[in-house]
């Protein structure tokens, strides 16, 4: 369903996607890697959207030759929406089927497929976050496509927010539907990908699944961890060599371990002689729960 080949693409001296080959054919996929790792860059080259060196293929469709047409065959989420805020939501997914050429019949069953069936006369401006996301990806599904690409789909949400977005991707997976989504979240990891790509500095550095990320069926807690000295990147890459799940934003480290391992990144660090100033406990996420 996804074929990339040596995907690159440079930005002036900045190599953001470097030599990246995979190819996936059923389920649900993600990106994982710290920010400035090439996800976002990844996707756009994908679906066509920037040009770049290699090739790309959804559903057997070269990508460059044929754009249109492979484009017609994704569903896709950017990580910042933009709606008109005074536009009701029924007038908002009418205006996109226009646009993708379907009919109100086709828009109406989107909006059932994402459970908005009902909220067609509310404003924009009224929906709760998690609703406009499940919007977004109302108007991806118009036409029905095979393939979903999401990038950060819950990046902006609150914590029900996200439960309604997730809730949403299982349901569409299990309707037969393959995703591609990237996403710095254990918990969403968990519960939606089959295969994880592992990126850094626009490369695969590892190609796993959940369960190789966090072989184990204890809970995991996300912590950050904030530096003395050492850039985020570099220990980034020391972490990600030694197995963990980690990525930076530039506001601390975050890893994702086992609830009764949260030093353990710390010795690590130690060992390499980078020197933890402070630490925070952000989350904890229920394989268990999350896996089912």
């Amino acid at each position: 369903m996804i074929e990339a080949r040596s995907i690159t693409k440079r930005f002036g001296r900045t190599t953001a996607v470097d030599g990246i080959s995979f190819c996936h054919e059923r389920g649900a996929i993600a990106l994982w890697g710290s920010n400035g790792a090439g996800k976002t860059t990844l996707i756009r080259c994908l679906l066509g959207i920037l040009r770049c060196g290699g090739s790309a293929r959804i559903c057997g469709i070269d990508v460059r030759r044929r754009g249109r047409l492979a484009r017609a065959l994704v569903g896709y989420v950017p990580q910042e929406l933009a709606f008109h805020d005074d536009a009701r939501l029924g007038r908002a997914i009418a205006f996109f089927a226009s646009l993708r050429r379907v009919s109100h019949e086709d828009a109406a069953r989107a909006l059932a497929l994402v459970s908005l069936n009902g909220h067609e006369t509310k404003r924009v401006r009224d929906l709760s976050g998690g609703m406009k996301q499940r919007l977004a990806l109302a108007i991806a599904m118009l036409g029905d496509p095979p393939v979903i690409v999401l990038d950060e789909p819950t990046s902006n949400l609150d914590s029900e927010g996200r439960h309604e977005v997730v809730h949403t991707l299982r349901s569409l997976k299990q309707q037969g539907k393959t995703i591609l989504f990237a996403s710095h979240r254990p918990d969403e990891i968990i519960s939606l990908a089959d295969r994880v790509l592992v990126l850094e500095r626009g490369r695969i550095v590892r190609d796993t699944t959940p369960i190789g990320l966090w072989p184990h069926e204890r809970a995991v807690k996300t912590i950050r961890l904030h530096l003395v000295g050492t850039p985020e990147p570099e220990a980034a890459r020391i972490l990600l060599r030694e197995g963990f799940a980690v990525h930076c934003n530039g506001s601390g480290l975050c890893v994702a371990v086992p609830r009764d391992r949260k030093a353990s990144p710390i010795s690590v660090l130690a060992r390499h002689e980078i020197e933890v100033r402070d630490l925070e406990v952000l989350e904890e996420v229920d394989t268990s729960e999350a896996s089912s």
